[in-house]
């Protein structure tokens, strides 16, 4: 049987609201009451039982993530962040996917009244109305990846746009003037930004662009393998590619290198979002630099800060940097550049020995 609280006052000689003060820190309590519950509780082993603490504390010490995947670089590494600052600040973390589906989304949301005392929810799929609607009145709650029209949430994003814009001049200042583009999901909120990115480069620069350039792409390497083989088999094909990020680009690659089509002799490519692997794949992969690891953080120290202020706190949007982070995938020597860094040369069409080399070979390919 477990032990309880009225166990631990009789072996402290204490009441029991002593016990339920030292426990909870609340309230004066003498040094040498203090000493005797802490004795007494290390003696018989007593957990507090945490709905019971709740009732008097009304907190948990739990925050619920609610992310559309779990599974992955990107979401590992977005809940390391937020681990590591949730355990630093005393609390625990409860993790859950909702796979993008509005009604499963809605019942976990619903599920985490009186559970947790605050929420981060990544929901670049999901309708603000779908979370205004049903987000437990009073918990204080962070969006990432979403914009914050609900009026009642945080939110934190990163710079996808002005990321897309970076790379797509850092490929046409390597001379290339067709670039592909791997998309992401159409009702994904990063993958359209990327994009919008990708099309406002293109027309800054005077590249040629269409539809055709465009490759449907689900943010799965599976499809990224599948936008690679669509790229081998159009008429013109691009000399680089594009990925709306690192998944996809590694898949690109995998379909590449199957078809014997050399990167980035043939066929230059970069991707988004930097995860771990990206340094660790041969040629290593360009891409543009998310402190994925940061974002979570960032994510729990709001959260966090709501919960003191009992949720009364101005609300605000965060967009975080990226950083362009120039490797093997490319072409181009590597070196890690900001961005919003110095002019980038007008695009002019590939030439040299290995740019029509790379050309001939990808015809063949």
């Amino acid at each position: 049987m477990s032990v309880t609280i009225k166990q631990v006052a009789r072996e402290a000689g204490v009441s029991i609201a002593t016990v339920s003060r030292v426990l909870n820190e609340v309230g004066p309590v003498s040094l040498s009451a203090r000493q005797r519950v802490t004795d007494a509780v290390a003696r018989l082993r007593y957990v507090p039982h945490g709905g019971a603490r709740s009732l008097i504390t009304r907190r948990t010490n739990t925050i619920g993530v609610l992310l559309p995947d779990i599974h992955g670089e990107f979401f590992s590494e977005l809940i390391r962040g937020v681990d590591r600052t949730s355990r630093d600040s005393g609390y625990h973390v409860l993790v859950s996917g909702f796979h993008s589906d509005r009604t499963e989304i809605e019942a976990v949301l619903r599920a985490t009244r009186g559970r947790v005392d605050g929420l981060i929810v990544m929901t670049p799929d999901v309708d603000t109305r779908t979370l205004r609607s049903n987000l437990p009145d009073g918990v204080p709650s962070v969006l990432l990846n979403c914009r914050a029209e609900n009026g009642v949430s945080d939110s934190l994003d990163v710079d996808n746009f002005g990321g897309a814009v970076a790379m797509v001049r850092h490929l046409a200042s390597l001379g290339h003037r067709r670039i592909a583009l791997v998309t992401g999901p159409g009702t994904n909120h990063d993958a359209n930004e990327r994009r919008r990115g990708y099309r406002q480069a293109m027309h800054d620069l005077g590249l040629p662009w269409s539809e055709d350039l465009e490759v449907p792409g689900d943010f799965t390497e599976q499809g990224g393998a599948r936008a690679g083989l669509a790229v081998l088999a159009m008429r013109e094909r691009p000399t680089a590619v594009f990925a709306a990020n690192d998944d996809m680009a590694i898949g690109v690659l995998s379909a590449m290198r199957e078809a014997g089509v050399e990167v980035p002799d043939a066929i230059a490519l970069a991707g988004f979002d930097d995860i771990p692997a990206a340094r660790f794949v041969s040629p290593a992969l360009t891409s543009v630099h998310v402190d994925i690891a940061d974002l979570g953080a960032r994510a729990m120290q709001r959260v966090l800060l709501a919960i003191d202020a009992k949720n009364t706190h101005r609300r605000r949007h965060e967009t975080l940097p990226t950083t362009l982070v120039v490797r093997e995938s490319c072409g181009a020597t590597s070196r890690r550049q900001t961005p919003s860094g110095g002019p980038v040369r007008p695009p002019k069409p590939a030439n040299g020995k290995r740019s029509r080399g790379g050309r001939d070979h990808a015809r063949k390919g």
